[in-house]
C-alpha cells in the first residue's frame, strides 16, 4: 500500500474548498483503510459514504473508527462495477483507484458512475499518479496522466476548476507524484 497517507491534506484541503455545507452527501471512493474518514467525521461532515473493494479493508476502518463507524454508508464494490443512486452525492473523492484502471471501459465506467451519482452544479476531486508517478504500483501496470489528459477520461460536462501535483513519500522511502484535478459538473 505504498499509496497510504496518514492523513489526505490534500484532499481535506479540496473538500473544504468545495464549500459544501457539513450535511451534504460526500463519496469517497477507494477509501479503504483511508483516514479521510476519520478527518471527515472530526470537521463535523454528517453524510459520509465510503466505497471500497476491499471488504478486509472497510473492516480496518470500521474498527479504527468504532461507535462512529455507525455513522458512515459503507460500500464493498468494484466502483466499476457497481450502480450508485442516480444524483446521490454533492462531492466525488477518489484517491489511488483511477491510475488502476487499465482498460478503456474500466475508465469509461468509472465516469459513468461519477455521471450518474454526483449532483449537478456537484464536486468531482481525482487524484492518479502524474506524468513522472510510477508505471507500477503493488505490482500492477497504472496509468500516469497531467491534468488535461485526466480531464479528458471525464470529458466537457466535467468543467477543470484546479489542479496540483504532489510528491508523496511512501511508507517504504520511495516518492510518487500524484496528481489532483477538482472540477464541477456542469
Amino acid at each position: 500500500m505504498s499509496w497510504y497517507r496518514p492523513h489526505l491534506e490534500q484532499s481535506l484541503s479540496l473538500i473544504k474548498r468545495t464549500a459544501v455545507e457539513v450535511s451534504s452527501a460526500i463519496i469517497d471512493v477507494g477509501g479503504g483503510e483511508s483516514t479521510l474518514v476519520d478527518d471527515l467525521l472530526s470537521r463535523g461532515y454528517q453524510n459520509i459514504s465510503v466505497l471500497d473493494i476491499s471488504e478486509t479493508a472497510i473492516d480496518v476502518c470500521k474498527k479504527r473508527i468504532g461507535e462512529a463507524s455507525g455513522q458512515i454508508h459503507w460500500l464493498v464494490a468494484d466502483v466499476t462495477l457497481v450502480e450508485l443512486k442516480e444524483n446521490a452525492y454533492d462531492v466525488w473523492h477518489g484517491r489511488a483507484v483511477f491510475h488502476f484502471l487499465t482498460g478503456a471501459e474500466q475508465r469509461e465506467a468509472y465516469v459513468r458512475n461519477v455521471r450518474r451519482s454526483v449532483k449537478r452544479g456537484g464536486h468531482v476531486i481525482v487524484s492518479t499518479f502524474g506524468p513522472v508517478g510510477p508505471t507500477k504500483c503493488s505490482g500492477l501496470d497504472v496509468m500516469r496522466y497531467d491534468a488535461e489528459s485526466l480531464h479528458g477520461e471525464f470529458g466537457a460536462r466535467f468543467r477543470l476548476v484546479d489542479s496540483s501535483k504532489e510528491l508523496h513519500r511512501t511508507p517504504f522511502g520511495t516518492t510518487q507524484q500524484f496528481l489532483y484535478c477538482y472540477c464541477r459538473i456542469e
